[in-house]
């Protein structure tokens, strides 16, 4: 690593922990690891001082709190949002994001230390909406079920999203926490099209094993939503390749589907232009023209994708939406309306 990684000053103590509080929300590196299994991927193994995350109050996002067991993602997938949030760490937003990820290896213990506050409202708390808490990561540390744990014995409602099919690992746990608390399960699904999949979002398990672990939830007596995001304009939003997608989702048993297109944040943007460049060149200048406004697509377009899908979530029964749980109206700010674009399909 260069001299400017923002961990060189977080030196190992005798407790094992850094007191250069050089990352948001960390007190120090205990170690970076790389593994046979993992090739090109480094894992930093950190002790997070707090792991409870508050949503910004101009936020759109309907919950308020979220728990990120792990920072970067090896899912690999192009147009990630989070992708930015690397840089914070003095790591880049491309090839940084998909192979140095940082493990809160002590995440369970102070989630449980926070969530005992006498402050602590038990607000849902959400998993997954900035990286995947089944990741491969997962399969190796298991962090989540002392999070699942902590949550649950704390009498916390909880909602997990998730292109990762170790999620199927913890279900008999997730079965058990559903009969204390909300638990809401999401699983995301973008495109069936194996190819164009394998090159979008490399790291991620096939289509067909997530829409097995749709089936997999459902079958275990719990709710499970499929996000279909992002759609991709003149990629994956034709009616014919949507309507085969929500045929497959509803025969997997899921409850509903939100549809929302792709969105490009600074650090995804420039990093999906450029895989945009090497898979579609003939896109680049189209994609210019849709976003030319900024992160978010042309209203118009997003108009026309609202009147395609909405006849087709009505004919496979799939209008209900992932159901992510929600931060009372009276608890939370209304969000400005700009914002809201995020969220919803129009």
């Amino acid at each position: 690593m260069g001299s400017g990684f923002r961990w060189g000053g977080q030196q190992v103590l005798d407790d094992g922990v850094g007191d250069a509080p050089a990352l948001p929300g960390l007190r120090g590196v205990l170690r970076s690891v790389r593994t046979p299994e993992f090739a090109d991927t480094v894992f930093h193994e950190v002790e997070a001082k707090s792991v409870l995350n508050r949503v910004p109050g101009e936020s759109a996002m309907p919950f308020r709190w979220t728990v990120n067991p792990y920072r970067g993602c090896s899912h690999a997938c192009s147009y990630c949002f989070a992708r930015n949030t690397h840089t914070y760490l003095g790591l880049d937003a491309g090839a940084d994001f998909d192979g140095q990820i940082v493990v809160k290896v002590n995440v369970a213990r102070v989630l449980e230390r926070e969530l005992r506050s006498p402050r602590w409202a038990r607000e849902p708390v959400a998993m997954g909406t900035n990286t995947d808490p089944y990741q491969r990561a997962e399969g190796r540390y298991r962090l989540m079920p002392g999070v699942i744990s902590a949550l649950a014995g704390s009498g916390t409602p909880f909602s997990v999203l998730s292109k990762g099919t170790v999620l199927a690992r913890d279900l008999p746990q997730l079965a058990s926490a559903a009969g204390e608390v909300p638990v809401s399960l999401g699983v995301s699904i973008a495109l069936l099209d194996r190819a164009l999949q394998a090159r979008l979002e490399p790291g991620t398990p096939s289509p067909a094993a997530r829409l097995d672990l749709v089936k997999r939830i459902t079958d275990a007596g719990l709710y499970c939503g499929v996000m279909v995001a992002p759609v991709l304009p003149l990629l994956t939003d034709s009616a014919e390749a949507l309507d085969a997608l929500f045929g497959r989702i509803a025969a997997a048993g899921a409850s509903g589907a939100t549809v929302l297109a792709l969105h490009l944040r600074p650090g995804a943007r420039e990093w999906f232009h450029a895989w945009l460049a090497r898979e579609h060149p003939h896109l680049v200048e189209p994609y210019a023209r849709l976003y030319r406004r900024g992160a978010y697509v042309d209203p118009e377009y997003r108009r026309a994708l609202a009147e395609r899908v909405r006849p087709l979530l009505r004919r496979h029964g799939l209008e209900r939406g992932v159901g992510m749980l929600r931060t009372p109206a009276a608890s939370r700010p209304d969000p400005p309306a700009p914002a809201a674009e995020q969220l919803t399909l129009l």
